[in-house]
Protein backbone atom coordinates (compact mmCIF):
# COMPACT_ATOMS: atom_id res chain seq x y z
CA UNK A 1 0.00 0.00 0.00
CA UNK A 2 0.97 3.56 -0.69
CA UNK A 3 1.93 5.51 2.43
CA UNK A 4 3.40 8.62 1.37
CA UNK A 5 1.58 11.53 -1.04
CA UNK A 6 5.03 12.30 -2.39
CA UNK A 7 4.53 8.81 -4.14
CA UNK A 8 2.01 9.60 -5.80
CA UNK A 9 2.77 11.35 -8.90
CA UNK A 10 4.73 8.39 -10.02
CA UNK A 11 2.05 5.92 -9.99
CA UNK A 12 -0.50 5.71 -12.61
CA UNK A 13 -4.08 5.80 -12.80
CA UNK A 14 -4.64 2.05 -12.74
CA UNK A 15 -2.94 1.50 -10.23
CA UNK A 16 -4.40 4.25 -7.83
CA UNK A 17 -7.58 2.79 -8.76
CA UNK A 18 -6.90 -0.87 -8.11
CA UNK A 19 -4.91 -0.06 -3.87
CA UNK A 20 -8.66 2.16 -3.54
CA UNK A 21 -10.91 -1.24 -4.59
CA UNK A 22 -8.35 -3.44 -2.51
CA UNK A 23 -7.21 -2.24 0.25
CA UNK A 24 -8.51 -4.50 3.17
CA UNK A 25 -10.66 -2.62 5.77
CA UNK A 26 -12.00 -3.50 9.02
CA UNK A 27 -14.01 -2.00 11.71
CA UNK A 28 -14.37 1.75 11.63
CA UNK A 29 -10.14 2.19 11.75
CA UNK A 30 -9.40 5.09 9.26
CA UNK A 31 -5.86 4.33 9.45
CA UNK A 32 -5.64 3.24 6.19
CA UNK A 33 -5.70 6.95 5.44
CA UNK A 34 -3.44 8.71 7.42
CA UNK A 35 -1.47 11.46 5.86
CA UNK A 36 -3.47 10.35 2.66
CA UNK A 37 -6.80 12.01 2.83
CA UNK A 38 -8.49 14.48 5.55
CA UNK A 39 -11.09 12.85 8.19
CA UNK A 40 -11.77 15.59 9.76
CA UNK A 41 -10.31 15.07 13.57
CA UNK A 42 -7.13 16.44 13.60
CA UNK A 43 -7.64 19.70 13.86
CA UNK A 44 -11.31 19.82 15.91
CA UNK A 45 -11.34 22.85 18.56
CA UNK A 46 -12.53 19.81 20.99
CA UNK A 47 -12.01 16.40 21.19
CA UNK A 48 -14.43 14.11 21.16
CA UNK A 49 -12.31 11.26 23.55
CA UNK A 50 -11.82 13.30 25.95
CA UNK A 51 -15.31 14.93 26.32
CA UNK A 52 -16.42 11.34 26.63
CA UNK A 53 -14.28 10.53 29.64
CA UNK A 54 -15.49 13.69 31.13
CA UNK A 55 -18.97 12.09 31.40
CA UNK A 56 -17.31 8.53 31.95
CA UNK A 57 -16.21 9.65 35.50
CA UNK A 58 -19.59 10.26 36.58
CA UNK A 59 -21.59 7.48 34.81
CA UNK A 60 -22.39 3.98 36.19
CA UNK A 61 -23.90 2.30 33.01
CA UNK A 62 -23.02 3.26 29.12
CA UNK A 63 -24.61 2.97 25.83
CA UNK A 64 -22.19 3.66 22.53
CA UNK A 65 -24.35 4.01 19.40
CA UNK A 66 -22.52 2.68 16.18
CA UNK A 67 -19.53 1.58 17.73
CA UNK A 68 -17.82 0.08 14.66
CA UNK A 69 -15.14 -2.41 15.05
CA UNK A 70 -14.99 -1.19 18.80
CA UNK A 71 -12.04 0.51 18.08
CA UNK A 72 -12.67 4.24 20.24
CA UNK A 73 -14.58 2.22 23.08
CA UNK A 74 -12.09 0.01 23.83
CA UNK A 75 -10.08 3.52 24.30
CA UNK A 76 -11.87 4.69 26.99
CA UNK A 77 -11.39 2.34 29.47
CA UNK A 78 -11.82 1.74 32.11
CA UNK A 79 -15.40 1.28 31.25
CA UNK A 80 -18.58 1.20 33.16
CA UNK A 81 -19.62 -2.57 34.62
CA UNK A 82 -22.85 -2.33 32.79
CA UNK A 83 -21.36 -1.01 29.14
CA UNK A 84 -23.20 -2.34 25.68
CA UNK A 85 -22.60 -1.20 22.17
CA UNK A 86 -24.75 -1.10 18.82
CA UNK A 87 -23.44 -1.88 15.15
CA UNK A 88 -25.69 -1.61 12.17
CA UNK A 89 -23.20 -2.63 9.38
CA UNK A 90 -23.26 -6.35 9.63
CA UNK A 91 -19.59 -6.85 8.86
CA UNK A 92 -18.78 -4.50 11.73
CA UNK A 93 -20.78 -6.91 14.36
CA UNK A 94 -18.63 -9.59 14.27
CA UNK A 95 -15.05 -7.60 14.43
CA UNK A 96 -16.53 -5.10 17.66
CA UNK A 97 -17.73 -8.24 19.72
CA UNK A 98 -13.91 -9.90 19.34
CA UNK A 99 -12.92 -6.75 20.54
CA UNK A 100 -15.31 -5.76 23.08
CA UNK A 101 -16.57 -9.22 24.18
CA UNK A 102 -13.14 -9.44 26.83
CA UNK A 103 -14.38 -6.22 28.03
CA UNK A 104 -17.64 -7.87 29.69
CA UNK A 105 -19.40 -5.36 26.36
CA UNK A 106 -22.55 -7.19 24.31
CA UNK A 107 -22.68 -5.67 20.99
CA UNK A 108 -26.01 -5.69 19.29
CA UNK A 109 -26.64 -5.93 16.09
CA UNK A 110 -29.18 -3.49 14.87
CA UNK A 111 -28.78 -3.99 10.89
CA UNK A 112 -32.46 -5.47 10.67
CA UNK A 113 -35.78 -4.11 12.33
CA UNK A 114 -37.39 -0.38 12.39
CA UNK A 115 -34.33 1.56 12.11
CA UNK A 116 -32.65 3.74 15.12
CA UNK A 117 -34.63 1.72 17.80
CA UNK A 118 -32.66 0.17 20.34
CA UNK A 119 -33.34 -3.06 22.05
CA UNK A 120 -33.03 -2.21 25.31
CA UNK A 121 -35.70 -1.11 27.90
CA UNK A 122 -36.89 2.40 29.08
CA UNK A 123 -33.84 4.14 31.85
CA UNK A 124 -31.23 1.70 31.42
CA UNK A 125 -27.97 3.98 30.83
CA UNK A 126 -26.38 6.81 32.31
CA UNK A 127 -24.82 7.69 29.38
CA UNK A 128 -25.25 7.27 25.34
CA UNK A 129 -22.08 8.00 23.28
CA UNK A 130 -22.68 8.38 19.41
CA UNK A 131 -20.09 9.21 17.05
CA UNK A 132 -20.96 9.14 13.31
CA UNK A 133 -24.19 7.54 14.17
CA UNK A 134 -27.72 8.36 13.47
CA UNK A 135 -30.07 8.26 16.25
CA UNK A 136 -33.46 9.21 17.60
CA UNK A 137 -33.59 11.63 19.62
CA UNK A 138 -36.58 10.15 21.70
CA UNK A 139 -35.48 7.13 21.58
CA UNK A 140 -32.20 8.27 23.54
CA UNK A 141 -34.48 9.79 25.74
CA UNK A 142 -36.10 6.76 26.40
CA UNK A 143 -32.90 4.20 27.32
CA UNK A 144 -31.67 7.23 29.25
CA UNK A 145 -32.25 7.68 33.40
CA UNK A 146 -33.74 10.73 34.22
CA UNK A 147 -30.52 13.53 33.87
CA UNK A 148 -28.64 10.85 31.73
CA UNK A 149 -26.53 12.36 29.43
CA UNK A 150 -26.28 11.95 25.13
CA UNK A 151 -23.28 12.87 23.56
CA UNK A 152 -22.36 12.87 19.99
CA UNK A 153 -20.42 14.10 17.11
CA UNK A 154 -21.63 13.90 13.84
CA UNK A 155 -20.43 14.46 10.20
CA UNK A 156 -22.51 17.56 8.94
CA UNK A 157 -23.79 17.68 5.45
CA UNK A 158 -21.67 19.79 3.92
CA UNK A 159 -18.69 17.38 4.62
CA UNK A 160 -16.70 17.26 1.60
CA UNK A 161 -18.63 18.99 -0.43
CA UNK A 162 -15.79 19.18 -2.92
CA UNK A 163 -15.79 15.79 -3.44
CA UNK A 164 -19.09 15.79 -5.25
CA UNK A 165 -18.36 18.65 -6.90
CA UNK A 166 -15.50 17.67 -8.37
CA UNK A 167 -16.91 14.51 -9.43
CA UNK A 168 -20.28 16.10 -11.08
CA UNK A 169 -21.88 13.89 -8.32
CA UNK A 170 -24.83 15.38 -6.45
CA UNK A 171 -25.10 17.39 -3.21
CA UNK A 172 -25.74 14.98 0.08
CA UNK A 173 -28.91 13.80 0.84
CA UNK A 174 -28.34 14.83 4.50
CA UNK A 175 -26.54 18.48 3.41
CA UNK A 176 -29.24 20.40 5.64
CA UNK A 177 -27.83 18.32 8.64
CA UNK A 178 -25.80 20.66 10.90
CA UNK A 179 -25.58 22.03 14.33
CA UNK A 180 -28.93 24.31 14.64
CA UNK A 181 -31.02 21.45 12.67
CA UNK A 182 -29.56 18.67 15.24
CA UNK A 183 -30.16 20.95 18.41
CA UNK A 184 -33.66 21.64 17.51
CA UNK A 185 -34.49 17.87 17.43
CA UNK A 186 -32.83 17.31 20.46
CA UNK A 187 -34.09 20.35 22.14
CA UNK A 188 -37.77 19.25 20.69
CA UNK A 189 -37.51 16.11 22.61
CA UNK A 190 -36.92 17.71 26.33
CA UNK A 191 -33.18 17.70 25.88
CA UNK A 192 -31.49 20.52 27.92
CA UNK A 193 -28.66 21.09 25.60
CA UNK A 194 -25.54 22.01 28.01
CA UNK A 195 -22.45 22.19 25.16
CA UNK A 196 -22.08 22.79 21.07
CA UNK A 197 -19.29 22.78 18.79
CA UNK A 198 -19.04 23.14 14.92
CA UNK A 199 -16.32 23.50 12.28
CA UNK A 200 -15.34 23.40 8.87
CA UNK A 201 -11.81 21.65 9.34
CA UNK A 202 -9.85 22.80 6.01
CA UNK A 203 -7.54 19.71 3.93
CA UNK A 204 -6.31 18.56 0.93
CA UNK A 205 -7.17 15.70 -1.62
CA UNK A 206 -3.85 14.76 -3.53
CA UNK A 207 -4.30 10.79 -4.48
CA UNK A 208 -7.36 8.96 -6.02
CA UNK A 209 -6.57 5.63 -5.04
CA UNK A 210 -7.10 7.20 -0.90
CA UNK A 211 -10.42 8.80 -2.59
CA UNK A 212 -11.71 5.74 -3.66
CA UNK A 213 -11.19 4.03 -0.84
CA UNK A 214 -13.13 6.72 1.16
CA UNK A 215 -15.93 6.41 -1.04
CA UNK A 216 -15.86 2.38 -1.16
CA UNK A 217 -16.15 2.33 2.57
CA UNK A 218 -18.47 5.48 2.93
CA UNK A 219 -21.51 4.77 0.89
CA UNK A 220 -23.61 7.43 1.49
CA UNK A 221 -21.26 10.11 0.65
CA UNK A 222 -21.86 9.51 -3.20
CA UNK A 223 -24.77 6.58 -3.26
CA UNK A 224 -24.08 6.00 -6.74
CA UNK A 225 -20.03 5.64 -7.12
CA UNK A 226 -18.91 3.34 -9.25
CA UNK A 227 -15.56 3.57 -10.68
CA UNK A 228 -16.75 3.04 -14.12
CA UNK A 229 -19.41 5.20 -13.73
CA UNK A 230 -17.37 8.07 -12.69
CA UNK A 231 -14.11 6.86 -14.79
CA UNK A 232 -13.25 10.73 -16.71
CA UNK A 233 -14.03 12.74 -13.73
CA UNK A 234 -11.89 10.58 -11.96
CA UNK A 235 -9.18 10.65 -14.60
CA UNK A 236 -9.47 14.28 -14.75
CA UNK A 237 -9.32 14.72 -10.97
CA UNK A 238 -5.75 12.85 -11.31
CA UNK A 239 -4.81 14.60 -14.18
CA UNK A 240 -4.95 18.01 -11.84
CA UNK A 241 -3.16 16.02 -8.78
CA UNK A 242 -0.26 15.20 -10.96
CA UNK A 243 -0.11 18.70 -12.33
CA UNK A 244 0.40 19.58 -8.31
CA UNK A 245 -3.11 21.19 -7.86
CA UNK A 246 -4.33 19.46 -5.13
CA UNK A 247 -8.20 19.58 -4.17
CA UNK A 248 -8.86 21.55 -1.47
CA UNK A 249 -11.94 20.37 1.44
CA UNK A 250 -13.47 21.14 4.38
CA UNK A 251 -14.52 18.48 6.65
CA UNK A 252 -18.20 19.44 8.73
CA UNK A 253 -18.46 17.96 12.29
CA UNK A 254 -20.36 19.22 15.11
CA UNK A 255 -20.68 17.95 18.92
CA UNK A 256 -23.46 18.40 21.48
CA UNK A 257 -23.83 17.22 24.66
CA UNK A 258 -27.20 17.24 26.09
CA UNK A 259 -29.44 15.87 29.06
CA UNK A 260 -32.37 14.52 29.92
CA UNK A 261 -35.10 16.45 32.80
CA UNK A 262 -34.44 14.75 36.08
CA UNK A 263 -36.86 13.16 37.80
Amino acid sequence: MLQRSDTIGAVDYDALISEGLTTPFEGWDFGALAGRLPVGEEALPWRYADLAREHLAAAGSLLDLGTGGGELLTSLGPLPARTAATEGHPPNVPVARRRLAPLGVMVADVSKGEPDTLPYPDASFDLVLSRHESYEPEEVRRVLVPGGVFLTQQVGGRDLAEVNAALGAGPHTYREWCLAAAEAELSGSGFEITRRGEAAVPGTIDDVGALVLFLRITPWHVPDFDVVRYDDRLRALHARLRQGRPLRVHSHRFMLTARTPAA
